[in-house]
């Protein structure tokens, strides 16, 4: 059974008497443990498709499973326990709590889905921390860490509470390249290493280089499939 299912998917938005279709009969399938990535212009609906599989929002039309559960039938409550349960996200502004050191930033989803008493949480924080390279750093907060320290953090984030899937939108927007290739390796090797699926929204060339599937999405509609 693959990981994500969807089947004829689309999503419209309405404004007044006007419906724009962000997403058209869109139909894919996400084998577990891939490095994929959506790819396309502004507005061609990767950003809309990444937050679908993300139970952030729900289609007009069609059926999204992930994991075995249809997701599109989940309510605002199921749908964030859900994602707690199986999602990690890493985003391009980061989205680190700024008075939270790097330890704390990295605990907190455990905190929320996670009832571990605190020394299993803290093995695992330090074992995600060691494997990203912050270990040392642990004690930091954000403004005291580069860009790239920063992003390393919000992977090590995602990744603490033993997600099967990390969805990544534009995550390397906003590092040098040097540091974006660096990033692509690091979440390769914790692909490698934990057997986690991501699935990226990206205009960037290294992560459509690094992708090992790449779909393009041009006005809404999946129009190629490439792989490496």
């Amino acid at each position: 059974m693959a990981l994500v299912e969807a089947t004829s998917i689309s999503k419209i938005y309405r404004s007044g008497d006007v419906e724009v279709a962000a997403l058209w009969d869109v139909s894919l399938s996400i084998e577990a443990g891939e490095f994929l990535a959506f790819v396309g212009p502004s507005g061609s609906g990767k950003s809309t498709l990444l937050n679908l599989v993300g139970c952030l929002d729900h289609p007009s039309k069609g059926s999204m499973k992930v994991m075995g559960t249809d997701v599109t039938a989940l309510d605002r409550n199921a749908a964030a326990a859900f994602r707690g349960e199986h999602l990690g996200f890493v985003f391009q502004e980061f989205n680190l709590v700024p008075v939270l050191s790097a330890y704390e930033n990295v605990e907190y989803p455990l905190l929320m889905v996670r009832s571990w008493p605190p020394e299993k949480r803290h093995a695992q924080v330090m074992k995600l921390l060691k494997a990203v390279g912050m270990g040392e750093l642990a004690h930091k907060r954000p403004d005291q860490l580069s860009g790239g320290q920063k992003q390393r953090i919000a992977v090590a984030r995602a990744l603490v509470s033993e997600p099967q899937v990390v969805l990544a939108d534009e995550p390397t927007a906003n590092l040098d390249h040097d540091t974006a290739n660096k990033v692509i390796a690091l979440m390769k090797h914790m692909r490698d290493e934990f057997g986690t699926t991501f699935i990226f929204s990206t205009h960037d060339s290294k992560i459509m280089e690094a992708a090992e599937r790449v779909l393009l999405l041009e006005d809404g509609r999946l129009i190629k499939e490439q792989k490496s």
